[in-house]
């Protein structure tokens, strides 16, 4: 793991959790694994407010621990600590696909860790109760969004065990247990000692099975981009297929019969698409983003390539990140490069078309900032003339995507590091708008009149107002922003993940 790396996840921490929490992960990043009486020497911190760091950090999934000869060790989990940035996307396709009361659902379960499936639908029914949109918030509601999350399978249960050998033994079960719903209506009433039957079950989020559906939408979205909306739902059912018959990580899926592929598209409503399936499958076939692979003597049979869609993604990507930085000729020369794989000096300047002295200036500072690289190749003629050398201009795409995740993970800690700035610098301002908010509130409540309401709102000056309107539309850029980086480096995850 890398220094910025390491920056990002301890800021994530002292974000989320606090500076405690972030104290006792930032031990744990120098090491391995630790047992807890060295974590209590090197962070100089009480032994209880260790215990309750540790604590938060395995319920979240950020730390596991494993008997040794010493005892207990802990170890850092920091890939988990990075899906934080990535929790309002998963909130927003749960939302999309099952509901509001499924997002709420999922939303609890992050917040927690892990919690019963009582827990969570008690909560949540809290909330919708609390909720100023008029819904009708029902128990049986909420227990069938909790079946829809269930039946997505972005969410599992796991039985509590008191020893590590029976916790790593476990499998994931996605089976809902019986739940006693008069028991869950008592403890809503207030009734703690009522027992719903899920005492020592509990759900967490299936992080695997989220990060499977994102993988999925890009795959769909660049399909759609590229040809139209028909050729994104045929990418989408040939992804369903795929699941059917191949492993969820496979590099190609199993061969999908042609049939299969008519039938599923058969059953949504897409006309075009129904009479123009055969159309559709050849254009995103010799699509040159290679999604799709026909296989199979008599070609009726294809292939969905998840290892060649993610390569062809994570090269338009590094192209249009050369494009932003350096212009569209140094675009131009890393395609040619790409293209050529191994190409000499002169003949960028050839193939390029650009001026002589402007390609060697862009070819050598893409050199300099890595986005080529040169290879020294040596060719000796007669014994007697001297060595002649040639060097050779090529991409290594490993090398680059690595070099991007860590621009990514920098960006990302800036982001972070100016947004705590904002924040801090107009404290005073926030929290005055904060409790004039709680003081309206609460006059209207209280059946205020409008000239008491106008006083409270005449409390702050136009140049605080002002002021505070910058400050809030800076953060909500950086919010923005973040997502978007996020984007670029779920994207480039995904190719090292099938690389």
């Amino acid at each position: 793991m890398s220094v910025i790396c390491r920056k990002l996840c301890s800021s994530i921490l002292s974000e989320h959790f606090g500076q405690i929490v972030q104290c006792v992960a930032e031990d744990l990043f120098k090491h391995d694994a630790k047992p807890l009486d060295l974590i209590c020497y090197t962070t100089r911190l009480p032994l209880t407010k260790i215990k309750e760091a540790l604590c938060v950090l395995i319920k979240h999934g950020f730390v596991v621990y494993s008997q040794t000869e010493r005892g207990l060790e802990y170890s850092l989990i920091y890939e988990n600590i990075l899906l934080i940035l990535r929790y309002p996307k998963y909130m927003f396709f749960v939302k999309t696909m099952c509901g509001d009361e499924s997002e709420m659902i999922l939303e609890e379960v992050l917040m927690n860790g892990y919690i019963t499936a009582s827990e969570v639908i008690t909560k949540t029914y809290k909330k919708i109760e609390q909720s100023p949109c008029i819904w009708s918030a029902t128990i049986s509601s909420s227990s069938e969004g909790k079946v829809r999350v269930t039946c997505q399978k972005p969410i599992f249960n796991t039985l509590c065990t008191d020893t590590v050998e029976e916790k790593r033994n476990e499998k994931p079960d996605f089976t809902l247990p019986d739940l006693n719903l008069t028991a869950i209506i008592k403890k809503i009433e207030g009734d703690n000692n009522s027992d719903p039957g899920d005492s020592k079950i509990y759900w967490k989020v299936n992080f695997d099975r989220l990060i499977q559906d994102l993988r999925d939408q890009i795959i769909v979205s660049a399909i759609t981009r590229r040809l139209d909306e028909n050729a994104g739902e045929l990418m989408r059912q040939l992804l369903f297929l795929m699941y059917l018959r191949t492993a969820s990580w496979a590099h190609t899926s199993n061969p999908i019969p042609f049939t299969e592929i008519k039938e599923a598209v058969k059953k949504i409503n897409y006309p075009l698409l129904t009479h123009h399936i055969d159309q559709y499958l050849h254009l995103i076939e010799e699509d040159s983003s290679q999604f799709l692979k026909r296989v199979g003597e008599s070609g009726g049979h294809f292939c969905v390539n998840m290892k060649g869609a993610f390569e062809q993604l994570a090269w338009a990507t590094l192209e249009n990140i050369v494009t932003e930085r350096f212009g569209s000729k140094a675009a131009r020369i890393f395609r040619l490069v790409r293209d050529k794989k191994y190409i000499e000096q002169e003949q960028i300047q050839q193939l390029a078309m650009i001026p002589a002295k402007e390609a060697k200036h862009l070819t050598y500072t893409l050199l300099q900032e890595n986005y080529l690289q040169i290879q020294e190749i040596k060719k000796s003629g007669v014994s007697a003339a001297p060595i002649k050398t040639f060097f050779l201009f090529h991409i290594d795409l490993n090398l680059v995507v690595h070099m991007e995740v860590e621009h990514c993970y920098q960006a990302l800690y800036n982001i972070m590091q100016r947004r705590e700035y904002e924040i801090s610098s107009n404290k005073r301002m926030i929290d005055k708008q904060l409790r004039m908010q709680t003081l309206t509130t609460n006059l209207k409540e209280h059946g205020a009149t409008e000239e008491q309401l106008a006083e409270i709102a005449d409390l702050m000056t136009p140049s605080e107002k002002q002021q505070l309107d910058k400050v809030q539309n800076k953060i909500k850029k950086l919010g923005i922003t973040e997502l978007q980086i996020d984007d670029t480096l779920f994207l480039l995850t995904m190719y090292l993940r099938y690389h």
